[in-house]
Order: C-alpha cells, then sequence, then structure tokens
C-alpha cells in the first residue's frame, strides 16, 4: 500500500510536457489539444526572478497566444505590486499572493479567463507550485527550465529537493 501511495505522490509531480523554456511550447499544438487558457508563472518561467522587464519574445509569445485565441492570466506567488507590474506590461490580468500549489489561485485564474480544467494549461518552473498545483486541478501541466539561476533563498533550497523529483520522474 505505502508504494501505491508513493507513485500517486509522483504522479502529482509529474508534467504532461517539458521544455527548455516557455518560448519553447508549441501554441497552436495547445490549441489543437482544446487548450483556451493559459495560467503562467512569472519568476523564471516569463521573467527573471524579481525583474519587470519582459523581453521581446517573451512578449511576442504573450501576443501570439491572443492572436491565436488563446487567453493567459499570470499567477504568482508574488505581491500584488510585483506581479502588477508584469502584467500591465503585458496586459494580461492576474492572481497575485496565490499560495501555489494551493487550488484557489488556479480556480480564480480559471474563472478570469472563463475556461474549464480541460481547456486549460499551467507552465511554470517549479515542481511543487506550479505542477503540482496544476496536477491537482486536473490541468495540463508544462515545466520549463528556470530562466535564470538568480532566485529566491527559499527557492534555491526547495531546487534541491526538486533535483531528487526529477531524477526520480526521468525529467533530468
Amino acid at each position: 500500500m505505502r508504494c501505491v501511495g508513493i507513485m500517486i505522490g509522483l504522479d502529482l509531480l509529474r508534467p504532461a510536457y517539458a521544455y527548455g523554456s516557455l518560448l519553447k511550447v508549441s501554441l497552436p499544438e495547445l490549441s489543437g489539444l482544446g487548450i483556451r487558457g493559459i495560467i503562467v508563472d512569472i519568476d523564471n518561467t516569463l521573467t527573471e526572478w524579481r525583474s519587470p522587464l519582459l523581453s521581446d519574445v517573451a512578449a511576442a509569445w504573450l501576443t501570439q497566444a491572443a492572436q491565436d485565441g488563446i487567453r493567459v492570466c499570470l499567477v504568482s506567488n508574488n505581491s500584488p505590486r510585483r506581479v502588477r507590474e508584469v502584467a500591465d506590461k503585458a496586459g494580461i490580468p492576474f492572481v497575485a499572493k496565490a499560495q501555489k500549489p494551493r487550488r484557489h489561485s488556479f480556480r480564480r485564474a480559471m474563472e478570469i479567463m472563463e475556461t474549464t480544467a480541460g481547456q486549460t494549461a499551467v507552465i511554470g518552473d517549479q515542481l511543487f507550485t506550479d505542477i503540482l498545483g496544476g496536477n491537482r486541478m486536473g490541468l495540463l501541466t508544462i515545466l520549463v527550465m528556470p530562466i535564470s539561476s538568480r532566485e529566491f533563498f527559499g527557492t534555491r533550497l526547495m531546487r534541491l529537493v526538486e533535483a531528487c523529483f526529477l531524477k526520480l520522474l526521468k525529467l533530468t
């Protein structure tokens, strides 16, 4: 029985897809899977940690999503001020102080985008927040590698644990 519990736990950490960066995620492929909304993490997924700057290629990816009829909502554990700074530049809605992997922020983002779980993907760089939270909600989960090695101290500590799980999941 104990092994079954461990396997269920590992499945909650397993992303449906893994890419080197957000920019490698194919919007036409997601659209073909019926995805109509994407929840995107900010730090080290869309921007470098603590940076308000949105790269030209990241901005173009977000513009293409809108042109393809895919709604995007930023969901971050950061403060409203920090998240608004990026969201305003991108012209997209957001949920701040999300407390990922808790479900409420994912539900709120789907309400904002007017999507269901089957129509929603989540893209992020962390197993224990983005992927775990998305899988708990039944969303299509996409893990991307962090943009930068600069991170919050607590995140760097979690990366050590995450590295073990990435090996167990055969994602490294």
